[in-house]
């Protein structure tokens, strides 16, 4: 089995969207915990794509090192055409955290196209980069704004990497010692983007971030990342929109044929929601919820900084989120509401005063709140036996994925761009079969909760 792509995601919830892509381009793709052995892949079947649903979004750059070395190393060894280093549309990344410049520099020891791709802009998603500054609109699948990421109202307020800067060489650069060019729409759309490509490369440029304004420019960047393969395995960096530009090549060439019907969605009524998104996006949404019928489950993060306070209170959400699940309500419970909810600065104080800074509390708060988010929704699903779930958040999605047990997950169902049910695989676990939806901070509009819950948009 030759894999036309093999791409390793920085959170989980960023990797369906491209697991969507994929998918509805007529690639057979199974999306993993970790990177798979050929004992593991052999379970799956004939596979086309593969994809990894990491952690790095959430670690600084030495400890994304180590863990990219490794996995990397692994997927060099299955030997795809193509491999892709999977952020988040809207680039979110920090010379502290999830440096997206630091996981160029792993990449490029292993796979050698002298020019690394760098494609973030996904015009099905609201993404688009002009002049190499990244414009996003607020609320995939909303008819909401578009706005510079810098002064996005959700981007740039994150509470881990705030994305100060919209020019996305500049942002990248100051995490690099590489160096970065560009690559703009109309170099693009010129007669030969390849010997643009070449251009930079006599330049001494060693990543470049190409522009994307339309479909018709991931055309392009497709035919080009394809054409490249032909030589090598391809390492590039970017969005979901790799996965758009490629599954168009592929569809083109008549290599796949693009997948149109998928398993009608059934609805449910006691659909559980374990948030931890602080996005504004998210606020709105358990709001609209919480107003037509959702109960709401407010997890005290304050009380994770003991092992006894922690059983304590994750009993306290189970119980009470059974309570509400057995009676047929679905429930929601969270870590936050918006980036001002007062948790947030109390449990900054409750960690410190155990000696914990203000920096390592952004650098595990996505594993200490998504562990703690993914052990309530597996007790959850263990005694109601639920049958969806849903986890809002980016950077704590990775973690409870891996404290529910989950192996690996394939796509069921689009339901909003970028955001699929899936079916979960999960051996030994009772999440084992449940169908999940991984939502990013920001995707939906103020209804999604009671949308996933219908099954439909």
């Amino acid at each position: 089995m030759t894999l036309k792509l093999a791409y390793y995601a920085d959170d989980f919830t960023g990797s369906t969207d491209a697991l969507e892509f994929l998918t509805r381009a007529g690639a057979r793709t199974v999306l993993f915990v970790k990177p798979p052995s050929e004992e593991t892949l052999g379970k799956y079947g004939e596979l086309d794509a593969i994809g990894v649903a990491g952690l790095t979004r959430s670690m600084t750059p030495d400890r994304m090192e180590e863990r990219l070395l490794e996995d990397f190393s692994s997927l060099n060894e299955l030997g795809p055409r193509h491999v892709h280093y999977k952020v988040c549309s809207t680039f979110d990344s920090s010379p502290e955290i999830g440096s997206i410049g630091r996981a160029i520099e792993v990449g490029r020891r292993f796979f050698k196209n002298q020019l690394t791709p760098v494609v973030v802009g996904t015009p099905a998603l609201g993404r688009y980069v002009a002049f190499g500054n990244l414009f996003a609109r607020m609320g995939i699948g909303s008819q909401g704004k578009f706005f510079r990421l810098d002064r996005h109202p959700s981007a740039r307020r994150h509470p881990v990497t705030p994305m100060r800067e919209a020019d996305l060489v500049r942002h990248l650069q100051r995490q690099t010692r590489k160096s970065i060019g560009l690559i703009d729409f109309k170099e693009l759309e010129s007669d030969n983007p390849r010997a643009v490509y070449e251009q930079r490369i006599a330049e001494g440029y060693e990543a470049v971030v190409l522009d994307t304004l339309s479909v018709g420019h991931l055309d392009v960047i497709g035919d080009l990342l394809d054409q490249l393969a032909e030589a090598q395995s391809v390492f590039s960096v970017g969005s979901s929109g790799v996965e758009v530009a490629l599954g168009s090549v592929w569809k083109r060439s008549g290599a796949l044929r693009e997948k149109e019907a998928f398993e009608a969605l059934e609805p449910v009524s006691n659909l559980l929601v374990v948030s931890g998104s602080c996005s504004p996006v998210t606020d709105s949404q358990i709001e609209h919820a919480t107003r037509n019928g959702f109960a709401e489950v407010a997890l005290d993060t304050s009380l994770l900084t003991s092992e006894n306070g922690r059983q304590q209170e994750l009993s306290r959400v189970v119980e009470k989120s059974c309570s509400h699940l057995e009676a047929g309500r679905p429930a929601i419970v969270h870590t936050a509401r918006g980036a001002e909810d007062p948790r947030i600065t109390r449990t900054q104080k409750a960690f410190s005063g155990g000696r914990i800074g203000r920096q390592e509390l952004k650098e595990r708060s996505g594993e200490w709140f998504g562990s703690a988010l993914g052990e309530v929704a597996k007790e959850c699903i263990q005694r109601t036996g639920i049958k969806r779930l849903l986890v809002a958040g980016g950077d704590s999605s990775s973690f409870a994925a891996r404290a529910m047990g989950i192996e690996a997950v394939e796509m069921l169902a689009p339901l909003c761009p970028g955001a699929p049910v899936c079916r979960a695989f999960a051996p030994g676990s009772p999440v084992d079969g449940i169908e999940l939806n991984f939502k990013g901070g920001q995707v939906g509009d103020e209804t999604y909760f009671s949308q996933v819950a219908n099954g439909k948009i």
